[in-house]
């Protein structure tokens, strides 16, 4: 299909650890058409497909704070504890995060 001038060509988030792949429309803290809304990190954002509404958005992702990985938001990819982090570096550096997350991953690994 050929691309005519005014579309552009669109840009694809993809998470390196489950392969989560699909179309970005925003990276950064500050998502257009949101009024008073700062995000704590740079991240990956989508408008909301079922919502009609141009204020609302979506949040696929970042990039892990340590190893600079791109990842989802998925509890199996990464978690967000001040900054986002991998779960593979989560899990190398577990001794570093508060006890209360270590007793949270713990129950996740047995269930």
């Amino acid at each position: 299909m050929e691309q005519t001038p005014s579309e552009t060509p669109q840009k694809t988030f993809e998470c390196q650890l489950c392969g989560l792949s699909t179309p970005f429309t925003y990276y950064g803290q500050k998502p257009p058409n949101t009024r008073a809304i700062v995000l704590l990190e740079e991240c990956f954002v989508t408008k909301d497909p079922f919502c009609p509404d141009k204020e609302k958005f979506l949040v696929l992702g970042s990039t892990c704070s340590l190893c600079s990985m791109c990842v989802c938001v998925g509890s199996d990819c990464s978690l967000f504890y001040t900054k986002r982090f991998c779960m593979q570096c989560v899990n190398k550096n577990l001794d570093q995060f508060p006890h209360q997350i270590q007793t949270e991953l713990a129950k996740k690994k047995q269930s």
